[in-house]
Parts: C-alpha cells; structure tokens; sequence
C-alpha cells in the first residue's frame, strides 16, 4: 500500500478523493474504501493462505501419527511388496533350477556315453593306452567345466548389509533368445591357450558315407544347449548331427544322394541354426540355393533364396540373414521370407581393392552389425562395417604366404568380444589368431604342420566356439571335426 497526493478518483465510489493507491491491484481509493479493500485482503490471506497452510499441516500431522497401511496407497504399495517377493521367489527357484539343476543334467548326459564305454571296455578287456590316454582326456573336460561352475566367484556376491538395494546385483531371468553373434566366453582373452592335441567329436575314421565317417566336412555351428554339431558335408551331400560324446552321428538333412529335389544337396558348404523356428538353414552351393530344413524329423527343406552362389551365412540379433555370394564376390543380407538381399560387402566385381572381393568364403556378425568376410583368393579377412562402401583388412592382405603377416586361402572366421579375429588359414592348415589392430598373428592350433596326428591339421575349413572358448574345427582333409580344449591356468 502507498499514499499519494495527486487528486485521483477512487476505483469503488468514484469520488475524487482517492489519496491511498494499492500497489497489488495498481487501484486508488478514498480512506474509507482502503480501509475495506484492506480489510478483504486480510480476510482472503487467512482464508486462501493460513487455512491452506493449516488443513495440510494438520494431514501431515495425521499422517505420522496414523498406521500408513490404513491408507488405500500404502495398501497399494504392501500389495505391490507381496507381489514383487513372490516374484523373486519364483525367480530364486527357477535360477536354482536354470544354474544348477540344468547344469547337473547337462553334464551327467555328457558322463553317460563315458561311463557305457568304461563298462564295455572292462568286461571286454579291449583297451590300449591311447584309448585310457583319451578317456582321461574327455572325463578332465567335464571335471573342468563343473569346477569352473561350482568354484565361488566373489565377484558375485550380493551384501545385504544395509537397507539399500544394488539394482544392479539382482537377476533378472528372461525367455530363451537367439544366440549372441559374439564368441561368448568371458574367460577367453589375448593370453588365452588351447591344448594342442585335439579331440576327435566327429568322424576320424577315414572318409566315407558311415554314419561314424565324414567326407570332406566344411562349414560347422554348435548348439550351446547340448554341444550338438551340425556339420555340412560337401562329398556325401549331407548335413549331419553328433551328439556330445557319439561315436556316430545322425544324417538330419539331404544324404539322398546328388541332386536338385528337395530331399537332396549339390556341394553343401555351410549350416546355422535358427532356433526361433528350430530349423537348420543351409547353403546348398551347387544347387545355387539356400534351404531351411526342420530339425526335428524333416523329410525335406524349402528353398528360401534362389540363383545365389552361397557359400559362408550368418545371422544377427535381429534375424537378418547374411549370406556370401562366392561366384558374384559379393555378400548380401536378407529379411527372413524375402528373396531379395542387399549387398553390404562387395558387389564391385572381383579384384583386390578395399571395395571388391575376390571369391569370398564365410563371413562374422558382430553385436554392431560390422561384418567380417573370409576373402579367399585374396588371402585376407575384411571387415566392413554397417552401410560402409569399403572394407578394412584386419587380418592377412600381404599376399599369400606363411609369415605371420600372411594366410594363406583363409575359410571360417570368428570375432571375439574384444575385436580379436581367429581364422581358419586353410592352406596354411592352422588357426591364427589376430589381436585387434595387430599387424600380425599367432598360431593358436597347430604350429606342426600338416598332418593326420591329433596335434595337427589337414586343410581345415569350418570354424566355431562353444560357450567355454573350446575351439571346434571341420579337420577336412582329415574328414573329422576336431575340438580343442581352452586351456584353464
């Protein structure tokens, strides 16, 4: 409020003696109205303001004094409470189930074919050191991955010390996914070392149509579930399934003999598996089609992309199929149920530039979409990220040779978490290792050159991992699949 002595009408009788001016309202007023206008706004302050104030001082006062679960929102959230440790407790048991128990039954079937050859052995009393060397061999592996299960990681323990929660220490269990592209295993690293003599998963008894035989195996994937191989076999025309521990495998696809129906294969060079449709999906090279074939009792496949020259494939974590063109040096990715792909590598003709291949073999997706391509004739591995109209050589690309600045025809590939690329250096018969932005490798299997013993290689082709960073490899001039154990220090 102020006072003024201009002569100014008052804004309620509208006389001229209005000598009192409101700075709120920018209103005057003659005494007598001032006095009411002051009075109206001690009314409304203690009508609109104290009494406000009051009512919410007064139900914050019956609040602390009052049992909260009386209020519909605390029964709200005392609801939300049982309901969410019901959830975790469901959760608990499914982890005890999903860790524990699933891993107990994984490891005593892997024990099963084990135990039936000790018992066959003792009461025929038909054994050889080789055959004691190579039982060992495979009960230390099961002994070693169920102390790497059961060893306590102090990592990981939860402190319930206070009443604050690490959001970031709970579980959360989610359905079953597609497979990362990533080589999965958290132990592997730059350090990492195999043992160098392998073991023989599949074939290894000369080449040949038996069912405990292969003949001239290529491309290779494992299921993590059970360490199930699925192997293309170029010469019989078939992809064929070894259970962990078999000493026969199972014809799941083709062995029809060579053909063009769809019960049959030309020149199979590569299998994956879609689990989300559980089905195998195959380049059938010769045939110049890719087939998705049943898993589980299928009699033939269905072509799902034609008048391609199919060789490596891969699939992402979105469910692009990825496949490489070898006669058009060229790879291409597909939406699953379309015909028609996108080249994303190549595409240039075939040369030796950044942005050309030449007759390019298998091919890496990583979590970024970068994809890594077995350039065969160029003796070298490139990689070209996603929507890059150029490739970079990451491994290899000083010609054909082998230095450890060189591979020689080099066929699968495989890309760790860290960048690293190990690759099949088929002519070469090795895998090498190249370390991410390394000029050059180091051998990781195999440095005695080529051979049929269990420390050697004969041109191998097909390249995989299982989640424990073993190393799996289609031995092809050997007609086997070899598998070598990461070594644990």
């Amino acid at each position: 409020m102020a006072t003024v002595n201009e002569s100014n009408l008052c804004s309620i009788c509208n006389k001229s003696s209005a000598r009192y001016f409101c700075i709120g309202c920018k209103s005057y007023f003659c005494p007598k109205d001032f006095k009411e206008h002051e009075q109206q706004l001690w009314m409304k302050f203690d009508s609109e303001i104290v009494r406000s104030h009051d009512e919410l001082l007064d139900q914050l006062r019956k609040l602390e004094k009052s049992n909260c679960l009386s209020l519909e929102f605390f029964d709200q959230i005392e609801q939300w409470k049982k309901i969410t440790i019901t959830k975790i407790e469901k959760a608990a048991e499914k982890a005890h189930h999903e860790l524990i128990d699933k891993q107990r039954i994984k490891l005593t079937q892997q024990l099963e074919p084990i135990t039936k050859e000790i018992c066959c052995r003792r009461d025929e009393e038909n054994f050889l050191e080789n055959d004691i060397d190579q039982l060992k061999q495979r009960i230390d592996e099961i002994q070693q991955i169920l102390q790497q299960f059961i060893q306590k990681d102090t990592n990981k323990i939860i402190n319930f010390n206070d009443d604050k929660i690490d959001w970031n220490q709970l579980i959360y269990i989610r359905g079953e996914q597609q497979s990362s592209p990533f080589l999965r295993s958290t132990n592997l690293n730059a350090n990492a070392k195999w043992i160098q003599h392998g073991v023989t998963v599949a074939g290894g008894n000369g080449y040949g149509s038996g069912l405990n035989q292969l003949h001239f195996p290529w491309g290779l994937c494992i299921d993590d579930d059970d360490q199930t191989i699925y192997i293309a076999e170029y010469y019989n025309n078939r992809i064929v399934e070894w259970k962990y521990g078999a000493t026969t495998g199972r014809i799941v696809a083709g062995g029809n003999g060579l053909g063009n129906h769809l019960d049959q294969f030309n020149s199979p060079r590569d299998v994956i598996i879609d689990k989300e449709t559980n089905s195998l999906i195959i380049s059938d090279y010769g045939n110049k089609r890719v087939v998705r074939w049943p898993r589980q009792n299928g009699t033939n496949g269905v072509t799902i992309i034609s008048n391609i020259g199919c060789f490596g494939l891969a699939m992402d974590d979105e469910r692009f199929l990825y496949v490489v063109d070898h006669d058009k040096h060229e790879v291409k990715r597909y939406r699953m149920g379309e015909n028609r792909g996108k080249i994303i590598a190549g595409g240039n003709g075939q040369g030796d530039r950044l942005d050309q291949l030449n007759h390019p073999a298998y091919i890496f997706v990583d979590r970024d979409h970068s994809v890594y391509v077995s350039d065969y004739s160029n003796h070298r591995i490139i990689k070209w990220m996603k929507d890059a109209k150029q490739g970079i050589v990451v491994a290899g690309g000083q010609g054909q040779g082998n230095s450890l600045t060189q591979l020689s025809n080099p066929s699968g590939v495989v890309v760790d978490q860290s960048g690293t690329v190990y690759v099949t250096d088929t002519w070469n018969h090795r895998i090498i290792r190249w370390s991410h932005e390394s000029t050059e490798g180091n051998v990781i299997v195999n440095e005695n050159g080529q051979g049929s013993q269990s420390n050697q290689l004969s041109s191998p082709t097909g390249l995989s991992f299982d989640q424990e960073g073993n190393v799996y490899v289609s031995d092809q001039g050997n007609h086997r699949v070899q598998k070598f154990i990461i070594a644990r220090n």
